[in-house]
């Protein structure tokens, strides 16, 4: 059911907020809420975008580096620290060596290297198992892991509360996330951008399947060969790579590893640079500043976010108890809500705000949407929230806006009459 939700939240991008961005040539996105609301909203906008995809982009760094630690560079005697200012660092020379053009092309590249990796994966596992593709497929579809539809309300995997949420983390992972729509916004034409907005989000769909099947295949291994299950899941994949499948396989799940951790970081690098010196330092504004001059503050951002990331990934060694996919989502729900709710306000109503409040109650909205799941089985008869919380964080931060609406103020239709009079 998420995966329809995704297509559903793909449709939202390509038919509501891709001609918002074109029809007003933004510089980035989140100029939308300064031109809607004001300094203060598109400096908060902004602002949880650095957060949620700094946050974002870690966890998919540490997941490689820690795959890399555990099975190859332990055994070298070479520290995680090291480890993860290396990877770093390799990324740093590939962006600045290439840029955006250069990381929207060979994206292609490396997300081919990762699907062959899975493909791999596939055929091994079938060919030790004695079951060939369709025999797989087959024990795959039979099993408890083929179960796609929940039907009890309080179940994490609710068919209602997986449908939601993958709608709306579609809508906020891409349509409101720097990273993805500046990819986008170099297409030239509107139209353009839509078929590949469609055309991704269809392509996502055997994508998403083949990683599903992926996983209840590494399980049904593991229980037939005896195979102990690691303490977290993502170290299963590696594990049977590694150790159990020979040279050739562990080779291609390295490469298809670092590959899609490149076609991640090195995106979300040139994205957090753009945002952080757009938005919030204001580069494009500053006229007096020498186009050298800003180069190399630009320059000094982004080895800044390099050394912020490097930091957080190693904090994420030291408290990583769950899956890492679980803790992306479950943090996008807190931080990508209050863009949610911004954006939601700005496109679905015409009112104005006092706009240096909107700070507060961006930040309001997740303490109290992580106080709610905290008492929420409590409050709602053993209901517990799960990655739907994003939507109801999106709900206090509009509910929010309109306690802050300016009534004094023309609202966006008065003025938009008041342009044509």
């Amino acid at each position: 059911m998420i995966v329809i939700g995704y297509l559903v939240g793909y449709a939202v991008i390509a038919e509501v907020l891709l001609p918002l961005y074109y029809s007003r040539n933004l510089t980035t996105i989140y100029t939308y809420l300064g031109q809607r609301f004001g300094p203060y909203s598109y400096k908060t906008g902004s602002s949880f975008f650095l957060l949620s995809r700094s946050i974002g982009s870690s966890f998919r760094v540490y997941l490689v580096v820690n795959v890399l630690q555990v099975f190859v560079f332990d055994n070298w005697g070479v520290p995680f620290g090291i480890n993860v200012a290396l990877f770093m660092i390799l990324i740093l020379l590939y962006t600045f060596r290439g840029g955006i053009k250069t990381i929207v092309w060979t994206d292609t590249l490396q997300t081919t290297f990762m699907l062959a990796a899975v493909a791999v994966s596939v055929y091994f596992i079938s060919t030790d198992l004695g079951l060939g593709l369709g025999g797989l497929i087959k024990e795959v579809t039979s099993s408890e892991y083929s179960k796609i539809i929940f039907t009890e309300v309080n179940d994490k995997n609710f068919f209602l509360k997986q449908f939601i949420s993958g709608a709306f983390i579609a809508i906020v992972m891409t349509g409101l996330d720097q990273d993805m729509m500046q990819k986008n916004l170099t297409i030239r034409t509107l139209k353009n951008a839509r078929k590949n907005i469609y055309l991704l989000s269809w392509i996502l769909v055997p994508v998403n399947l083949l990683f599903l099947f992926l996983g209840a295949s590494l399980y049904l291994y593991a229980s037939k060969t005896g195979i102990s299950l690691p303490a977290s899941s993502d170290d299963l994949f590696p594990l049977i790579a590694l150790k159990h499948h020979g040279a050739l396989a562990g080779t291609v799940f390295l490469i298809g590893l670092v590959a899609a951790a490149y076609s991640s970081a090195d995106g979300s690098l040139t994205a957090l640079t753009t945002a952080f010196s757009v938005d919030i330092l204001g580069l494009r504004q500053k006229t007096a500043m020498s186009d050298k001059k800003k180069t190399r503050v630009r320059m000094i951002v982004h080895l800044g976010i390099a050394v912020f990331l490097t930091m957080l990934v190693i904090i994420f060694r030291t408290i990583s108890d769950q899956s890492v996919i679980n803790k992306l989502f479950t943090i996008a729900g807190y931080t990508y809500g209050p863009l949610l709710g911004l954006f939601t306000f700005g496109l679905f109503t015409k009112f104005r705000v006092y706009d240096k409040w909107v700070p507060l109650v961006a930040l309001l909205s997740p303490v109290l949407c992580y106080i709610l799941s905290i008492y929420s089985e409590y409050l709602f008869n053993g209901y517990k929230f799960g990655f739907e919380l994003l939507v109801v964080n999106g709900i206090f931060t509009f509910t929010g806006l309109l306690l802050l609406v300016n009534k004094s103020a023309p609202t966006d239709g008065e003025i938009a009459e008041l342009k044509i009079n």
